[in-house]
């Protein structure tokens, strides 16, 4: 088989994205983009595969570019996703996917006029734990999970102070970061909330230049009485790290910077899991998405997946900014 020609666009989270088609046989790198051109040649000559694009239109116009791989800043992700749909290529996306139901609409609609596969690199999906968690989840040794607690303590506080988080109109913390914890509680669950309230505050900034919320919570309600409890805390005082708990009639999982420990009763000592609850790489979903074209699967029900995980959060930026609670609207 003629191997995939693949193009990546932004080499910070990028680099792990073109490595990660570097290892696989059946894709090549064809193009390396990056707004910094002296990080673009650096990395052509480090990994010996891939051209210095001059710029996006050189790999949207390249027939032999099947996959379009982006890691832009947040607020270039919906441009260049229905640049690289328009021109009927494959598209893996960093998160968020993009930023509001308006435009998630209007890739939706790309998508499907362009019938290729799209997915967004929601990777905490690849790691050890979660993994073994959905199967657990699945396999009914929770019984019936009644609620899912997330918390999403970025602890860079420059980042958002001094970095391009900080200058781009409308940044969300919760897209930004606790769409990580959104997916899982969506993926792990297999349910999709109606309703969300939200709330939020920038203390943690207050004296800074950064204009958006630090810290946002959401809590979201669904269908089966199940609620889901998500936060996203850029400022904390705390290392970089996320929090989960799983609770179901039969077992709890916590994972928390004393590690996973799974809880099978009420009154006994709880199981220590020796599972990672991160992935080993940025592009650990990648392999997956390139099987899934090579194998001529349906695109559709991981796409739908990422749509809903972006509507979700979208309903909580509005339930914040409005304080009241809002119906999730699925595209």
């Amino acid at each position: 088989m003629t191997p995939l020609g693949v193009g990546v666009i932004g080499l910070g989270v990028g680099e792990a994205h073109a490595r990660a088609y570097l290892a696989l046989p059946a894709c090549r790198l064809r193009w390396l983009y990056d707004l910094d051109g002296d990080r673009a040649r650096r990395m052509a000559a480090a990994l010996a595969q891939g051209d210095v694009a001059p710029n996006v239109e050189a790999i949207l116009d390249d027939p032999d570019v099947h996959i379009v791989s982006i890691a832009s800043y947040d607020d270039a992700h919906f441009e260049q996703v229905m640049k690289a749909l328009r021109a009927g290529k494959h598209v893996f996306v960093e998160k968020p996917l993009c930023r509001t139901v308006e435009e998630l609409g209007l890739i939706k609609d790309a998508w499907q006029r362009a019938g290729v596969h799209l997915a967004s690199n929601l990777v905490l999906r690849a790691a050890p734990l979660y993994r073994w968690l959905k199967d657990a989840v699945d396999a009914g040794r929770f019984g019936d999970v009644y609620a899912v607690d997330g918390d999403y303590l970025y602890g860079r506080l420059p980042k958002i102070t001094e970095g391009w988080r900080g200058q781009v109109s409308d940044y969300s913390v919760l897209e930004g970061g606790g769409v990580h914890l959104v997916d899982l509680m969506l993926w792990l669950t297999g349910q999709q909330p109606r309703r969300v309230t939200g709330a939020g505050n920038r203390l943690c900034t207050d004296d800074t230049a950064f204009r958006y919320d630090d810290y946002q919570a959401a809590t979201f309600q669904f269908p089966s009485s199940l609620v889901g409890r998500i936060s996203a805390n850029f400022g904390c005082v705390h290392p970089h790290q996320h929090v989960l708990r799983v609770f179901g009639t039969r077992a709890t999982l916590i994972h928390d910077d004393q590690g996973s420990r799974l809880f099978s009763s009420r009154d006994g000592r709880p199981e220590r899991l020796d599972l990672v609850s991160l992935p080993a790489s940025k592009g650990d979903l990648i392999p997956a998405f390139v099987d899934r074209i090579v194998s001529r699967l349906d695109p559709a029900a991981a796409a739908q997946h990422d749509f809903n995980v972006i509507s979700a959060c979208a309903a909580a930026d509005r339930a914040a900014r409005s304080g009241e609670a809002i119906d999730v609207l699925y595209v």
